[in-house]
């Protein structure tokens, strides 16, 4: 099991089960909602459980996704894409440790101009194909 938080405590979660491999998104979107790039792993919404949920504010960023936040703190915490069955978790936000790396940069042609990356791992300018 898998453990995190937002900043101040006030939402809590658990993820059951292994974190996939989490993907870094630097589109606008991302980057704006949390400051930087977004590391996120994508876990089925069964295997989530959050404590403090009323304290989570969503943002509804575009027709197909919601952010969510705490509304107390203010901490980037998830990336929900509406038509799925799973959820973005912000790998900034567990306790725990993860045991896992970024396997995919994405949306990098919307990069910020600030920083670099050079980690060897695959990139793409859009979502990769399957």
């Amino acid at each position: 099991m898998h453990r995190g938080s937002c900043l101040c405590g006030a939402v809590r979660f658990t993820v059951e089960g292994e974190l996939p491999a989490p993907d870094a998104c630097h589109c606008t979107r991302c980057r704006k909602h949390s400051g930087h790039y977004f590391v996120s792993t994508d876990v089925p919404r069964s295997a989530v459980t959050i404590e403090g949920a009323d304290k989570v504010g969503w943002f509804q960023s575009s027709e197909k996704a919601r952010r969510g936040f705490c509304s107390v703190c203010g901490s980037s915490l998830f990336w929900d894409p509406l038509q799925r069955d799973w959820m973005g978790i912000a790998l900034g936000a567990f306790d725990t440790p993860t045991h896992t790396r970024i396997a995919v940069h994405v949306y990098m042609a919307n990069k910020g101009d600030y920083y670099d990356v050079a980690d060897g791992v695959p990139r793409f300018d859009t979502i990769p194909p399957k």
